[in-house]
């Protein structure tokens, strides 16, 4: 049984933990709000883009012509998932959620035959997957001296799988990261960015009579030209969209995971508490038997 001094130790130390992750929390509120409406802001572009993508691919559908990051290479047997995590970890399962769903891809194509590449951006995505993956881990993005997520960070790791993309180190890229719903709920989501999936895509924001391919559209100047631009541009776009989900989806992830922290805290508070107070009056009534029988033996 611990001492009354291991105790009191105990429950100042538990009493200090609960300041940091309180403070914590209040952080992450703080900041949430700010991400929250910088990743709704970020929906209607993307999901417009996407819109305007699919109607010129169905005019380009079944050209000869048309750009491979629309079409793709023709094959299917080397995939790269580019995996975006947080920086930082205390936002519960928030990081791991992304690396599961990553790590379930990675081991399908594996058992099928298929050849795996694995970029991450975001320290916390790497770690966990370093110790199976290691061998066919790329790289590491890392904005983790960034204050503010912004499109400049977007277009560089757009720009680092548009090279690969060239150097045909892939065929197919998917993108995972954690669409923000609630602060209770993150959605671990995987989506195809190359080769272009706007025709098919099923997102209810991006149909509609929109792409209906009975709509038809004059284009100037013509369809390869605004390709040619739109979709390097898109792969920035999503990739942009995902890190302001992400950050949405971390704060109120830690927001979520710093309030249970807190209030375990607090219990345990509670029971160190009752505890210490239980052993110290036990030892007071032992003191006080030791007492009176010594009085009595006189």
């Amino acid at each position: 049984m611990a001492s009354l001094k291991e105790l009191r130790n105990r429950i100042a130390s538990v009493k200090a933990t609960q300041k940091i992750t309180k403070a914590m929390q209040m952080v992450a509120a703080a900041k949430l709000r700010k991400a929250q409406l910088a990743a709704e802001a970020a929906r209607p572009y993307s999901a417009r883009m996407a819109t305007v993508l699919a109607n010129i691919s169905s005019a380009m559908e079944g050209r000869d012509d048309a750009p491979k990051l629309m079409i793709g290479t023709g094959k299917a047997d080397v995939h790269l998932l580019l995996v975006a995590t947080a920086e930082r970890g205390l936002c519960g399962g928030f990081n791991s959620s992304i690396a599961r769903l990553a790590r379930t891809k990675a081991r399908e194509l594996k058992a099928a035959g298929k050849e795996v590449k694995i970029l991450c951006v975001g320290k916390k995505g790497f770690d966990a997957l370093k110790m199976e993956f290691g061998p066919i881990l790329l790289d590491l993005i890392t904005f983790r001296e960034v204050r503010q997520i912004g499109f400049a960070q977007a277009n560089e790791v757009g720009d680092r799988v548009l090279q690969l993309f060239e150097e045909e180190a892939f065929d197919v890229c998917t993108l995972y990261y954690s669409e923000f719903q609630s602060v209770i709920s993150q959605i671990p989501t995987e989506q195809q960015i190359i080769p272009s999936m706007t025709a098919s895509n099923d997102d209810e924001e991006t149909t509609g009579p929109d792409v209906s391919p009975d709509v038809s559209y004059e284009y100037e100047p013509d369809e390869e030209e605004i390709l040619a631009d739109l979709l390097p541009r898109n792969i920035a776009v999503q990739i942009f969209r995902a890190l302001l989900e992400n950050g949405a989806s971390e704060q109120g992830a830690r927001m979520s995971a710093m309030d249970n922290a807190t209030r375990n805290a607090g219990e345990m508070i509670d029971k160190l508490t009752l505890s210490f107070n239980r052993q110290r009056q036990a030892q007071i009534t032992k003191e006080l038997i030791e007492i009176i029988s010594g009085a009595e033996a006189l």
